[in-house]
């Protein structure tokens, strides 16, 4: 990674810390342990001296352990004869971080370069050993994000292929700290029973050579974060999960084309990467394609993402149309591109966009964008700022995008009829309002064109305004505009930080949520 860079010519100073910037989100993307640090077993004091928990079911005593950090659950075998067998016979949740002794905690995080803290990492990874010996599984779920991986690779191929025979469920393991392309062990492939599977810092191992049979059959969630991998790696995991349903890629950067191809994919997110290519091939389940904070390269486009077989997809976004070529079918979409039935995407019901108002190439393409999806009911803007995303853009391409001039009312006119806008689009939902006049405008003309607009919610940047005054006045003047009778204006603050919007899958991912773009 760092040659790359070097070749690019890039300051290393500065590629050193925006990337650093970057790696330090990938915990926004982790699940979290099913077991927290701070459980603790307690009991109200008895009123006679009867042990009643003890007599408790043997189901219902593993129940508790279970949510038990590991320490205290193994503790429990010393209570009486009673709770001894019954740590060895729990499905066991074991997250290394709670190995770590306080003392240790206060010297510094784990990827910390200090003596104590190295020290502390070495002793939690003697301490997973010892785990993973003693219990004799089933391990419900195993997060190690805290053991220093390169001192030891022998160790680590061990604990894989002692959890592929002990029945592993769910694992989380990031590499920490760098190199971040220290290959995974291959015995990685012999888990056949993950259900859950989240991958931090690695080069994926190749899998042209692997046998036939290897096969991820009960998978059914895969992250993938800032993991080097081949596109022939990512057909053959995607080939070899049959029953996947979530797949989550993070901080990818290196370009690489994305093949989706899988009869049971409902949710797909590639976030705060780099690629070539996204291409929905052949995806009759898929139900969310969410690509946000795109790593563009050299100023140029940042690759296309191509829409063919997803007759489900319902939730797409949040697409940038200067920086993501949108291909429909065979058709990729321009500025000046006639769309027709052939090249639109008519089950897309909720559509998030990134835009920059200010740039008028980019937002020429907004309009044929929207024709591409002539039935979405929600759509959400998106302005492009200063982000961590923007700041790699700027790393890379040693550009900024200049304003071009204003766009006033007229401009949008004249880029003809939007069907969406007209007849489909029931609520719009404006994220990091400034007020300026190109964004007025554009709200302007929605509320002219539409005739179905029921709700308009502004989230508006509270670093933009020096008082709710002037918030007021940018305001009044859209409530003053024409609209659809009924349609009411929602104004309120922007309250999320930016990694809750760009950085997390937990969101994204949580079907319980109708609209995973907002949580105002």
């Amino acid at each position: 990674m760092a040659a790359e860079f070097r070749r690019r010519g890039d300051d290393p100073d500065d590629v050193q810390g925006t990337v650093a910037r970057v790696l330090s989100y990938i915990h926004y993307a982790l699940p979290d342990p099913p077991v927290s640090a701070a459980a603790r077993l307690y009991a109200l004091a008895p009123h006679d001296a009867v042990d009643r928990i003890s007599a408790l079911p043997d189901a219902l005593l593993r129940r508790v352990v279970s949510r038990l950090p590991v320490k205290d659950a193994a503790r429990t075998a010393a209570l009486s004869r009673r709770w001894r067998p019954l740590w060895r016979s729990t499905p066991l949740v074991l997250v290394d971080a709670h190995l770590l002794s306080s003392s240790s905690a206060a010297a510094g995080a784990p990827d910390d370069s200090s003596k104590k803290a190295r020290e502390a990492a070495r002793g939690v990874t003697h301490a997973v050993s010892r785990v993973i010996g003693a219990h004799p599984g089933p391990f419900r779920c195993v997060h190690l994000t805290s053991s220093y991986m390169e001192e030891f690779q022998g160790m680590l191929a061990n604990w894989l292929q002692v959890l592929a025979m002990k029945g592993i469920q769910e694992l989380v393991l990031v590499n920490r700290p760098w190199p971040l392309d220290l290959g995974l062990p291959a015995t990685f492939f012999g888990m056949a029973t993950l259900t859950r599977l989240y991958l931090g810092l690695w080069k994926f191992p190749a899998t042209a050579d692997l046998p036939r049979g290897v096969s991820f059959p009960n998978l059914c969630e895969l992250g993938l974060c800032s993991v080097v991998m081949d596109t022939q790696d990512m057909d053959f995991v995607l080939a070899r999960s049959p029953v996947l349903e979530t797949l989550c890629i993070k901080g990818n950067l290196f370009r690489m084309r994305i093949r989706l191809a899988s009869r049971s994919l409902r949710c797909a997110q590639i976030i705060g990467s780099s690629y070539e290519e996204i291409a929905v091939v052949d995806t009759p389940c898929l139900e969310r394609l969410i690509v946000s904070g795109t790593w563009r390269r050299d100023g140029a486009s940042s690759g296309s993402v191509k829409i063919g077989n997803a007759p489900a997809l319902r939730v797409f976004g949040y697409l940038d149309p200067a920086a993501n070529v949108l291909v429909v079918g065979k058709t990729a979409i321009k500025s000046a591109t006639k769309v027709s039935p052939s090249n639109m995407v008519p089950n897309v019901k909720i559509l998030a966009l990134e835009v920059r108002f200010g740039v008028r190439n980019d937002a020429k393409m907004i309009p044929n964008v929207l024709r591409c999806f002539p039935n979405i009911e929600r759509l959400h803007i998106k302005l492009m700022n200063k982000s961590l995303v923007t700041d790699l853009t700027n790393l890379q391409s040693g550009k900024t995008d200049e304003t071009t001039g204003k766009l006033n009312f007229k401009f949008w006119q004249e880029s003809g009829p939007i069907e969406c806008i007209r007849s489909s689009i029931q609520m719009i939902v404006f994220h990091d309002f400034h007020g300026t006049r190109n964004e007025v405008n554009f709200l302007k003309f929605f509320f002219e064109t539409s005739r179905v607009l029921k709700i308009v919610v502004i989230l508006f940047d509270t670093g933009s305004f020096s008082s709710m005054d002037e918030v007021r006045s940018k305001v009044e003047v859209l409530r003053a505009a024409k609209r659809p009778t009924g349609c009411s204006v929602l104004v309120t603050p922007s309250t999320e930080p930016e990694e809750c919007n760009i950085w997390s899958f937990k969101r994204g991912s949580d079907f319980s949520r109708f609209d995973p773009f907002t949580d105002y």
